[in-house]
């Protein structure tokens, strides 16, 4: 299943940089409109996906360093920029015949910094969007909660669940209808739900993947601020299935 969902991480990647790049080569920009169609559009389906391939492992290498959405993306756009330029660089000599010297290298940065800035901030939009959205790509399964929710007292059993909380011998389980003791272990009630869309925080919070609604980080570690105005700590062992689900 991760596999699965890494590959089709990869589709919806390349997907959004053809998008782009087809966009690229319909607006023409920085007179390349002047450049026959095909060859026009076959040079920005290279230019972005190649560009943007860069973009993106630069992105995973530097996502745990850099706090903050905007400063994030800025951050990969300038780190990117150098490589980017003599990628594009090569392709405009290869492909259009354009050779600049040192001045003109400097012209072709600052445009290549401008389109990764929006490409990489394009892509951070999307990716937050589809955590926002998360409930209805990947809802939660009835049949995974079952067995737990048998647990719970009638009036929970039905409730949303939020978050469980390990306390002593016992967990802890908020819902939207309060929260209640089970006599249970930790490890157990993770196992019991681990079909179930969610992450763990800390090692003695777990909370529901549509239950997360900000995550504060600091220094590695973080808090997590969750629906009913509960707060849960996020720490550092656990801080990089947030970051990988996009919470950064």
């Amino acid at each position: 299943m991760v596999r699965s969902l890494q590959w089709r991480r990869i589709a919806i990647e390349l997907s959004l940089l053809v998008a782009i790049g087809l966009l690229m080569a319909v607006l023409g920009p920085y007179r390349s409109l002047d450049v026959p169609p095909l060859r026009r559009t076959i040079y920005w389906l290279l230019a972005i996906i190649g560009g943007g391939a860069i973009g993106i492992l630069i992105d995973f290498a530097i996502r745990k360093r850099i706090r903050g959405f905007w400063r994030a993306v800025l951050g990969v756009a300038i780190l990117m920029t150098p490589p980017v330029t003599l990628f594009v660089w090569t392709l405009n000599a290869g492909m259009l015949g354009q050779k600049v010297g040192p001045r003109g290298l400097l012209t072709l940065g600052w445009q290549v910094f401008v389109i990764a800035f929006l490409v990489m901030a394009m892509r951070a939009l999307l990716w937050r969007r589809a955590i926002e959205t998360r409930t209805v790509v990947m809802p939660p399964l009835p049949e995974a909660e079952r067995a737990f929710r048998m647990r719970l007292s009638a009036k929970r059993r039905g409730a949303r669940l939020i978050a469980i909380e390990a306390e002593d011998h016992y967990v802890r389980i908020h819902t939207d209808q309060g929260s209640e003791l089970l006599t249970m272990r930790f490890s157990d009630a993770l196992m019991e739900l681990g079909q179930v869309h969610g992450h763990q925080l800390h090692r003695s919070w777990w909370a529901a993947g549509d239950a997360i609604e900000e995550v504060r980080w600091q220094r590695g570690s973080g808090e997590a601020r969750l629906a009913g105005g509960l707060t849960a700590p996020v720490s550092r062992s656990f801080a990089a299935s947030l970051r990988d689900a996009g919470w950064r």
